[in-house]
Order: C-alpha cells, then sequence, then structure tokens
C-alpha cells in the first residue's frame, strides 16, 4: 500500500485521542550535516510509513508538522515539489512519507512545531490527549517540539525507531531525555497498540 492510499477518499478523523506527528520529513536534506542526517534517517523513514498506514486504518489523524526550510513564501504543495524533485537528496524519503489527502500539514519556522503556529489550536480541536511524535531530528525538532508538548500536559510517544538524528549517539541521549524529563512512552512503533490507545 502506498503512503497515499489508507483513508485517503475518506475523511480525517474530526475527533480523535490520540494523534500522529511527523517532524520535518518533508525534507530536501540539502543544508550543512545533512548528510549524516540523511544516512540515519533512511532506514527510518520505512518505518514511519508503516506506523502510518496502521494510523489511518485506526482512525488516528496525522498531521505533518514541518519547517519552512526558510522559504516564507512556502506552502505544503511547493515544499513537496521542492523536495520530490531529482535534484533534492532526500527525495527518496519524500516519496516513501509524503502525506495522504486526508492528513493535517502545519508549516513551522523555528524547532518547536508549537512556536507560532496552528498546531495546538488544530489538537484542541480534536481533543488529542496523546501525541505520537516521529520524525527528523530527534535531538533537535522532535526533542523541542516533545518539550512544549510535555508542557501543554499532552502524553507523549515518541518511538524509538521512527526518529532519527546527525548521529545515533545524540538521537539516544534525546530518547533518554525525552523518557526520563518528559515521561515520554519510546517503546518501538511495532510494539504500540494504536486501537488500544485510542480506547483509553
Amino acid at each position: 500500500m502506498s503512503p497515499q492510499q489508507g483513508n485517503l477518499h475518506g475523511n480525517a478523523p474530526d475527533t480523535a485521542k490520540v494523534a500522529l506527528l511527523l517532524i520535518d520529513v518533508i525534507n530536501d536534506f540539502d543544508f550543512e550535516g545533512a548528510e549524516a542526517l540523511l544516512e540515519q534517517a533512511a532506514p527510518v523513514a520505512d518505518r514511519i510509513a508503516a506506523l502510518c498506514e496502521r494510523a489511518r486504518q485506526a482512525d488516528i489523524p496525522i498531521i505533518y508538522v514541518n519547517d519552512n526550510f526558510g522559504r516564507w513564501q512556502s506552502n505544503q504543495k511547493k515544499l513537496l515539489r521542492h523536495a520530490l524533485s531529482v535534484d533534492s537528496p532526500g527525495h527518496a524519503i519524500v516519496e516513501r512519507l509524503q502525506p495522504a489527502e486526508t492528513d493535517y500539514f502545519v508549516l513551522k519556522a523555528k524547532h518547536s512545531g508549537f512556536f507560532s503556529t496552528i498546531l495546538e489550536l488544530l489538537l484542541v480541536h480534536l481533543q488529542v490527549e496523546t501525541l505520537i511524535l516521529t520524525g527528523f531530528a530527534g535531538n533537535i525538532c522532535v526533542l523541542f517540539t516533545a518539550n512544549d508538548a510535555y508542557m501543554r500536559d499532552y502524553q507523549l510517544i515518541v518511538p524509538a525507531d521512527c526518529v532519527a538524528s546527525n548521529s545515533t549517539e545524540e538521537n539516544t541521549y534525546a530518547l533518554s531525555q525525552m523518557q526520563s524529563v518528559l515521561k515520554a512512552d519510546i517503546r518501538r512503533s511495532t510494539e504500540l497498540d494504536l486501537e488500544q490507545l485510542q480506547r483509553r
């Protein structure tokens, strides 16, 4: 099943206790230090895609929370088109993780998905209580978003196999911090019972 199938012809859930966030996965990986991150992110992309497929089947809304990468006149379609171009080092990852029509898309300008964005309003509208955070980089934008989510009293799940940083060491440290300080559940995505999370 492709990432654009699933609930493609249906509607995104109006309410849900759980939401899946994909942080900075629409990414050209064309910046200083990106080569190391791309190497770590490539195997993670398939696991995020598999989790997205399961989330759509469980009627869990998927929210892309994505940097504008300094393109202030950009929007979702422009970012996607740019990142999918053959000149983009990250095009294979973006091809794997591009959003379905039913998914939400929030543009951010800074590290946290909550800073000066509509994310919080969207989560309140959906009545979300638990956030599953995935994406790149685990020690920067995922961590900053997790921190702001924790301060807003969201329950956090950060599957250890669905985040990547520039190095394994940096990623492991970030996950440890989110687990110990932010009380995040960091079990692997394959261990998550999404239907049970929705019934909590």
